[in-house]
This record gives C-alpha cells, structure tokens and sequence, in this order.
C-alpha cells in the first residue's frame, strides 16, 4: 500500500517567477489597452498612454530579468519563470508591432 499519484518533493514555486509572471501581464495589458484606448478616440492618443507604455516596457524588462533569474534557481518548480517569460516576450513582440505601426503610418 503505497500513496499512489502524489510526489513529494522540496520544490517550491518561485517568488521571482510568480513576479515575473505578472509583470508580463501587467505589461501586455498596458498595450493593449493604450492600443485600444487610442483606437477609441480615431487615432488621437495622449500623453498619458505614452508614459503607460514607457511604465509597461520597464515592467517588461524587470519581468524578463526577474523570469531568467528564477528559471536558473535550483529546486524549483519552473512553470511560472517559463510563463513570466513567454508573456514578457508577448508583450515585447506588441511593443515592436506598436513601433512598427507607428512608424509606417507615419
């Protein structure tokens, strides 16, 4: 008789990775909300989406960082630092897809 389906083990989730995890959210979010806002007053977008969008990619930057730091620890679950990082990344192909409209619109 044994205890089947379960594992124990020391791991543990990352707080790193969990932190990354949602500053990817928070980041891609931020564009797609300036993206739509903008889009809501026919291309006329303020200042403020502007600074959002600076705010958004440090938060990017610190969630990728943050997911390559917690992806390196050892006994450590890694499905956070991978999602932190795949929604960083998402997050950092909206901020180059925002760019490149920008500038060929322009």
């Amino acid at each position: 008789m044994g205890f089947r389906g379960y594992i124990f083990t020391n791991k543990k989730h990352p707080e790193k990775g969990i932190m990354s995890f949602i500053l990817g959210i928070l980041s891609l979010g931020t564009y797609i909300m300036a993206v739509y806002l903008s889009y809501q007053g026919k291309g006329v977008s303020s200042a403020r989406y502007g600074a959002a969008g600076v705010l958004a990619s440090v938060f990017m930057t610190v969630g990728l960082i943050l997911g390559i730091m917690s992806l390196r620890e050892k006994e450590t679950f890694k499905l956070f630092p991978v999602l932190g990082m795949i929604v960083n990344v998402l997050a950092f192909f909206a901020l180059s897809l925002i760019l490149y409209a920008g500038a060929y619109v322009s």
